[in-house]
């Protein structure tokens, strides 16, 4: 199969598999990656255009550490031109753990039969919702296991109650999904019931690799998790994330398949997703890998620094996986989203005695424990942006349109300066007085910084507004 995107627009190839090993080893193992070659491709990417799949092999295949420099540093530059220094806060919010797949990589796996099974109920879930309003957070992501009690309807209603729960000033913006592949039917049921961005991971989009993990449930499907995203489209979601579990296979094939899920989407739908993951594969109960394709460190930075200029407008979600050392080395090379405070127990977010990790109540071991305001006080003291912002989503900003928007400087225009008003509102309502104090400093600095895109005088007037009371105030 020799499929480039460029077909979709002559002949339907929705709902169609579109990745080709042969096509993708053939770019790795054949692309050359001299010093003129790699400058192009970075050239290429600062002025803000997607890369093709033989320029991301470019990048792949440079070995010589100057030129691995040059990588993260036009990564570096690329996100500075495009996010600013803004970060986006969110928090994982486990439903419910059973699962018939049997992922050889995964906790949850149904064949694990020392795992404690359960799913929140109604209050259950308000309880947890309640406690992280308590923390600040305005955006959460529900994740489920693949089970028929999670059904589309049972997604739609969760996520209806989330959006439902205010206390004080707290509320829940933005819901995220975190769930098995639905048909079109399901999808356009989740979309009715608001929710922001839908994520599946295809976790390798090697086929044979993808066999050896996947041992039974409707998960072995390949085929069936990778043209997922196809029937969301056709339900019209268009706000969904990709990711690959960074081990299972080799990282220059993963990147290559992440960069091709994009094209395959941007080609047939004129949108890309709205973020891609990349979590490296960390312990689990009965984890049964090899650990033949673990991701160095190094390795890991470089990646990371590849998708960003392979993907420009694309957002970058770095979790709690990784330990905070990490994740301040590798943030600054295009992330722009991580989360904060996370627990994956369930129901551990209002059981504060829950502080200790127990494999066989998690899905994955995590490395960033640190709370919320923890992470934001470091965020704000290397003058990184801490944003709750969820306008984009409510203004219908997203898909086609956010692309359109974002291309000639939309997102300084609007997410910063939506970015200072949430926290402006977190400062305000959560923050202990020391991260206050460093806060208020930095949002003087960043208003300054906007005198050209945004209206300043406005700007503090509804920080003046905030702190009179006022919240949920938006361009």
């Amino acid at each position: 199969m020799k499929f480039y995107p460029e077909q979709c627009k002559i002949k339907d190839e929705r709902n169609v598999p579109f990745i080709d090993p042969d096509e993708i080893w053939d770019l790795i193992n054949n692309t050359k990656s001299d010093k003129e070659r790699v400058r192009e491709v970075i050239a290429k990417s600062l002025n803000k255009q997607r890369l093709t799949l033989e320029e991301t092999a470019v990048l792949i295949n440079a070995t010589d550490p100057e030129l691995v420099e040059e990588i993260k540093n036009g990564a570096k530059e690329l996100k500075k031109r495009i996010y600013g220094n803004r970060i986006v806060l969110f928090a994982p919010l486990y439903i419910g753990n059973k699962c018939t797949n049997n992922c050889r990589y995964c906790g949850f796996r149904a064949s694990n039969k020392d795992a404690v099974r359960k799913t929140l109920e109604d209050l259950e879930i308000v309880k947890e919702v309640e406690a992280l309003e308590d923390n600040g957070h305005k955006r959460l992501i529900l994740v489920y296991g693949e089970h028929k009690e999670y059904n589309a309807e049972y997604i739609a209603h969760t996520t209806r109650l989330v959006y439902g729960v205010k206390k004080g000033n707290g509320e829940i913006r933005r819901v995220n999904i975190n769930a098995a592949p639905l048909d079109i039917d399901g999808f356009r049921t989740v979309k009715e019931a608001g929710i922001g961005t839908y994520q599946i991971f295809q976790e390798t989009y090697n086929p044979e690799a993808y066999k050896l993990y996947h041992l039974g449930g409707k998960k072995a499907d390949y085929n069936w998790r990778l043209t997922a995203f196809d029937r969301a489209q056709e339900a019209g979601i268009d706000d969904v994330g990709l990711g690959a579990l960074f081990g299972l296979y080799d990282w220059r094939f993963e990147v290559m398949g992440l960069v091709r899920h994009t094209n395959h989407l941007e080609a047939c739908y004129n949108v890309g997703p709205h973020t891609i993951s990349f979590p490296r594969i960390q312990d689990a109960s009965m984890l049964d890998f090899e650990g033949r394709y673990r991701v160095s460190d190094e390795e890991f930075v470089k990646l990371v620094a590849i998708l960003r200029l392979a993907v420009p407008y694309t957002g970058m979600i770095l979790t709690a996986r990784e330990n905070p050392a990490v994740r301040r080395e590798v943030m600054q090379y295009g992330v722009s989203q991580i989360d904060g405070g996370t627990k994956l127990e369930l129901g551990s977010y209002s059981e504060s005695e829950n502080e200790m990790q127990d494999l066989n109540r998690e899905q994955f071991l995590i490395n960033d424990s640190r709370s919320l305001n923890e992470i934001i006080d470091e965020l704000v003291g290397k003058d990184y942006l801490p944003s709750f912002c969820t306008a984009c989503y409510r203004l219908g900003r997203t898909g086609e349109h956010f692309m359109e928007f974002s291309v000639p400087g939309f997102i300084k225009r609007y997410c910063s300066a939506n970015a200072i008003l949430t926290l402006a509102e977190y400062l305000i309502d959560y923050a202990p007085a020391a991260t206050a104090e460093k806060g208020w400093k930095l949002i003087d600095e960043q208003i300054e910084l906007l005198r050209g895109y945004q209206n300043v005088d406005e700007m503090r007037s509804r920080i003046e507004r905030i702190k009179n009371g006022e919240r949920d105030l938006y361009y």
